[in-house]
């Protein structure tokens, strides 16, 4: 290893999968050696598992780097970057490990590569403690093109707890560089819609279950918009059992939030339903311009772009907290969080500031 390896401590507050995440992406966009040591120590099974290992091979097939101590279980890793030439790749955690998760680590990367990347990541669609596919899709996709991102997202087959087995295309096309946001005005909520499904064997009351109980939920609160969600049995493109729900509203300027839950054995469908549609509203609530789950996907991108970025933003989660000490660890880039307050604020509204370090592609 080089001497001028950095060294990022795994364990530092939330103390998971993320850190090496954000970690590596880092490492490979600025072409700097890393040492992650302590990883996932905060978790119960602490160390690399099969999707960490995955996205950490995926992350040094694109830059052509090379990765020590990269084993399940392992709790320090090695990875010195080469370039980033994109290319098709393949991803494969064998496992319902999560895709959203794999894309999270890649696609930074894929953003400054030497030309397009088209990368084929398999294993679980729709996964607990990660974003589900439709949440990307929905959500984080439209809001991290307006970094200038340019992505397709493919979801080619679904792949539910425990077998895994779903698979979606992802192409991203290098950028010069990336441009700062700015989301400070929330407006109004103009559309409520979602997606109730079961797949497998599980019967298709369920996701009329799911969906009934998420709109009454919804009903008591936001009394004067259509909700729109529907109820769907997933027969085709779709490996293994499993149920659903994700809820969506959308502002008048744009911003979009989200709810969403999985079903698990034992639970009454209803309160699946009611438990995405609560989240949805405690998103609402607190009158920011993105919810608890987008805040800290957003952070390496904010990051990484050039100028000034600011984001309203509910309470700060931890996830966001670690995402920003990451950053300002690995990039020139420096946050402030403030609490807003204007008229339209709430004891729970706050103000993401970000001096991006404006890296920029130097193969563009």
């Amino acid at each position: 290893m080089a001497a001028t390896t950095f060294e990022m401590d795994g364990s530092v507050m939330e103390g998971g999968g993320q850190i090496l995440r954000l970690s590596a992406a880092l490492s490979c966009i600025h072409g700097t050696s890393i040492k992650i040591n302590k990883i996932r120590a905060g978790r119960s099974t602490p160390g690399l598992r099969p999707q960490h290992l995955m996205g950490l091979e995926l992350v040094r097939d694109l830059c052509t780097g090379s990765l020590e101590g990269a084993v399940i279980g392992s709790t320090e890793v090695n990875l010195s970057p080469g370039t980033i030439k994109g290319g098709s790749h393949i991803a494969d955690t064998q496992t319902a490990g999560s895709v959203t998760l794999l894309m999270q680590v890649s696609m930074p990367c894929a953003l400054f590569a030497q030309g397009p990347s088209e990368l084929c990541l398999k294993g679980g669609t729709n996964a607990e403690m990660a974003p589900q596919i439709d949440y990307t899709l929905r959500v984080f996709k439209p809001i991290v093109e307006r970094f200038g991102v340019n992505m397709d997202c493919d979801l080619r087959m679904r792949g539910y707890y425990p077998k895994g087995g779903g698979e979606v295309v992802l192409k991203v096309n290098p950028v010069k560089e990336l441009i700062p946001i700015n989301m400070m005005e929330r407006g109004h909520i103009t559309k409520i819609y979602g997606r109730a499904f079961t797949a497998g064997v599980l019967p298709s009351k369920l996701a009329k279950d799911m969906s009934t109980a998420a709109v009454r939920t919804i009903r008591k609160e936001i009394k004067d918009l259509y909700i729109n969600i529907q109820s769907l049995q997933e027969k085709e493109k779709a490996c293994g059992n499993g149920n659903g729900i994700i809820i969506i509203a959308e502002s008048s300027t744009g911003c979009i939030f989200a709810g969403s839950a999985l079903g698990k054995k034992g639970v009454y469908a209803d309160k699946v339903g009611i438990e995405a549609a609560e989240m949805l509203l405690r998103n609402v609530r607190h009158n920011g311009c993105v919810d608890e789950f987008l805040q800290d996907q957003l952070i390496i991108y904010m990051a990484l772009a050039k100028g000034t970025s600011r984001m309203r933003t509910g309470p700060i989660t931890l996830h966001t907290q670690t995402a920003i000490h990451v950053a300002e660890q690995l990039t020139k880039a420096t946050f402030a969080v403030r609490k807003a307050e204007d008229e339209n604020a709430n004891n729970d509204t706050y103000i993401i500031e970000c001096q991006g370090a404006g890296v920029e592609n130097p193969n563009l």
